[in-house]
């Protein structure tokens, strides 16, 4: 397929190229310049990639980030056509997705919101879970691009159900880690081995993907991003504003909110959202660390 593949970052530029590995024709663009693709025409603009393609993916930062390549001076829309499909791999606002919907179908373009979740590794390996929300044969349409980037589909029902079901993940994912830091600083405290503590942890039933995932990082002390915590804050801030919209209370990510909030003040926002930790350990006088660190 002819595919504009539109943003770079961590996630963007590894699933570009696995499209490109797939036999996909496929034309990219980055807000930054610099940022290549083995095998992918490079584009000056989100116009200029959309430009007689099938389909547009787009994987940026935020909501306002998604409008302003679709909308904007040199955006998608002055390129979009009849029968043209858009995916959007961002995370961002449901209602917002929604509206960018509404206007691109006035082109006769269908919207399909395609969040992901996978972190790094899976982006690299071709290996993402995606949350689709979307008319179902449009859904069909886009499988051979999800098969090269992914393992599995979920279509969560119309648009912006995608969007919904990945706030509603990472709320679990932010919530699941926070309580994991919290006993490894209190472990820590109480002179408990971090080690010994992470294996108890992963035969029991407080065992998670998340903690499986994240306690080598943490034990080595690695806080290199593989999810940023600054976009991590982004996606608590979109389900706390999506809770108020449907009138939810949500009392514990808004405590998390405070966490995140005062380790971007720390300086900690380009690191992985693991390090939450750091704050605690800072609060509590003491360093988690296994032996390898």
């Amino acid at each position: 397929m002819r595919v504009a593949f539109l943003g770079l970052g961590i996630m963007g530029r590894a699933m570009a190229a696995n499209l490109v590995k797939a036999g996909h024709e496929v034309a990219v663009w980055n807000r930054t310049p610099g940022k290549e693709v083995e095998g992918a025409r490079v584009a000056a603009s989100p116009a200029e990639a959309a430009q007689g393609v099938e389909v547009v993916w787009l994987c940026v930062s935020d909501t306002a980030a998604v409008e302003n390549v679709l909308f904007g001076a040199d955006g998608v829309e002055q390129s979009l056509t009849k029968g043209m499909l858009i995916a959007d791999s961002s995370t961002i606002s449901p209602s917002a997705t929604r509206k960018f919907a509404e206007r691109v179908a006035r082109k006769g373009v269908q919207y399909v919101d395609s969040p992901m979740t996978g972190s790094k590794a899976g982006a690299e390996s071709g290996t993402l879970l995606f949350m689709i929300g979307g008319d179902e044969q449009a859904v069909e349409k886009l499988k051979p691009l999800y098969a090269a980037m992914g393992k599995k589909i979920f279509r969560m029902g119309e648009t912006g159900k995608g969007q919904s079901a990945k706030l509603v993940m990472n709320l679990q994912i932010a919530l699941i880690y926070e309580g994991f830091a919290e006993a490894l600083t209190l472990a820590a405290k109480l002179g408990v081995d971090a080690e010994q503590l992470g294996a108890l942890i992963n035969s029991s039933m407080v065992k998670s993907g998340v903690i499986e995932y994240k306690l080598p990082f943490v034990l080595c002390r690695d806080f290199s991003a593989n999810f940023p915590l600054r976009l991590m804050r982004k996606d608590i801030r979109l389900a706390l504003e999506a809770a108020k919209e449907a009138r939810v209370k949500l009392p514990g990510l808004e405590t998390v909110e405070e966490i995140y909030d005062v380790a971007i003040e720390e300086g900690h926002a380009d690191l992985d959202y693991a390090a939450t930790l750091l704050l605690l350990e800072k609060w509590a006088g003491v360093e988690v660390k296994g032996q390898a660190a």
